[in-house]
């Protein structure tokens, strides 16, 4: 049984005992309720004040059974409530201590700077995938909202080459600077991609002005929620359709629902050398192919069927997300 059930077990019965002798010192005595209320505090907290009024013989009777059972489980709540915050402490060490040996192993991972609203969304999305990811934030405040998820965090400034070296960056992939303010993000990006010159780094910005800087520090790519929702909002009304089947695409809440995702074609795969129309992904699995990005292009849009589809292609897909994972398998030359 958990320590905070055992407590919670324990007020239960105290508070039950009390009520107990309040209602027993009333009627056995015929003492106001306050009164006996006053007895049964003074009797269990053994402050060793004198009787509120002389007992009688019932009354010394009952008030030995309540000392005996009262007092034993004062003591007993006491204990265990020590015993509780004692755990608590342990576990707490002993969590860093297991997090900080999970962070050691990070490879090829992802590194949220900021426990915002961006970065909190960005860390429940890729927790979902799942892929390995630690967020790293300095704001006891903003580590508080991510308390109750099971995710890798280290309470530091971002901005630390030390408390980046910390979270592996030299062998992490991407990188998001999700702070609230543009100059910090700015000095992250800067950072993070002198120690990682091959690491992707998404940026947030919330002025449009600071774009630009970040791309000049390093960025791959900006995003601007405020524009995005703007957009967005203006979307919902002049193409509510398509808004409503992008999030349906988009989304992977509902298991059985239509998504996008894109696929590597490895040189291992059957779909190596193949085209769209041989490649049976339409017939067989049912996902429609959007785009295809080339290694060394830009994405081609709504493919046809004698085009070819080579080693190191990303495919734009559309299907079931049930179907995906066979499509992954085919794309990596796991299955036949």
């Amino acid at each position: 049984m958990k320590s905070w059930s055992r407590i919670r077990m324990v007020l239960t019965a105290l508070v039950a005992f009390t009520a107990l002798g309040t209602v027993g010192f009333h009627f056995i005595e015929g003492w106001p309720w306050f009164d006996s209320f006053y007895m049964v505090v003074i009797t269990f907290s053994t402050v060793g004040y004198g009787e509120v009024h002389p007992l009688s013989y019932h009354g010394r009777l009952f008030n030995i059974g309540l000392i005996t059972a009262g007092v034993a489980l004062v003591y007993f709540a006491i204990g265990t409530m020590t015993y509780a915050l004692l755990e608590f402490e342990i576990e707490k060490v002993f969590g860093r201590r297991k997090m900080a040996r999970e962070i050691d192993r990070l490879t090829e991972h992802y590194i949220i700077c900021g426990a915002g609203r961006v970065g909190i969304s960005s860390a429940k999305e890729l927790a979902r995938r799942p892929v390995p990811f630690v967020v790293i934030e300095n704001s006891a405040t903003q580590l508080e909202r991510s308390a109750h998820e099971d995710w890798l965090v280290i309470s530091g400034d971002a901005t630390k080459e030390a408390v980046l070296r910390q979270a592996h960056i030299e062998s992490a992939i991407g990188l998001v600077a999700a702070t609230t303010t543009d100059a910090t993000n700015i000095y992250i990006v800067l950072t993070a991609r002198g120690l990682n010159p091959k690491l992707k780094i998404i940026a947030r910005a919330s002025e449009e002005d600071a774009e630009k800087h970040l791309i000049k520090a390093g960025a791959d790519s900006v995003v601007l929620p405020y524009a995005f929702a703007g957009h967005r909002i203006a979307q919902s009304f002049l193409r509510p359709n398509v808004v409503d089947f992008l999030d349906v695409a988009i989304s992977h809440d509902l298991h059985d629902e239509m998504v996008i995702e894109e696929i590597l074609i490895d040189k291992r795969s059957r779909l190596a050398g193949a085209t769209v129309g041989t490649s049976g992904i339409h017939r067989d699995l049912g996902i429609m192919i959007l785009a295809i990005k080339r290694a060394d292009g830009e994405p081609g849009f709504n493919p046809t069927a004698n085009q070819e589809i080579k080693a190191g292609d990303y495919l734009i897909v559309m299907g079931e997300a049930a179907k995906m994972p066979k499509l992954e398998e085919i794309a990596v030359g796991a299955a036949r």
